[in-house]
C-alpha cells in the first residue's frame, strides 16, 4: 500500500513538472532531429489527428466573407 502511495505521489510530481516545463519539453524534443522524427511518425500514426492535419494542409483555399 505505501509503495503504491510512493509511485502515485511521484508519478504526480513528475506529471506536474512536465505541465509546468511543457514548452520546454516540446522545444527540447523536437529540436533533436531522431526524436522529432520519432514524434511526428508517432502522431501520424494516430487516424483522428492525421486525417485532420491533411484536411488542413490540403484543402483548397478558404474563402473569406
Amino acid at each position: 500500500m505505501l509503495k503504491k502511495l510512493a509511485s502515485f505521489i511521484l508519478f504526480s510530481l513528475a506529471g506536474y513538472f512536465v505541465y509546468q516545463n511543457r514548452y520546454r519539453v516540446m522545444n527540447g524534443i523536437l529540436g533533436n532531429a531522431m526524436l522529432r522524427r520519432f514524434a511526428v511518425g508517432s502522431l501520424m500514426g494516430i487516424p483522428g489527428i492525421r486525417q485532420k492535419l491533411f484536411q488542413t494542409v490540403f484543402s483548397g483555399p478558404s474563402e473569406f466573407r
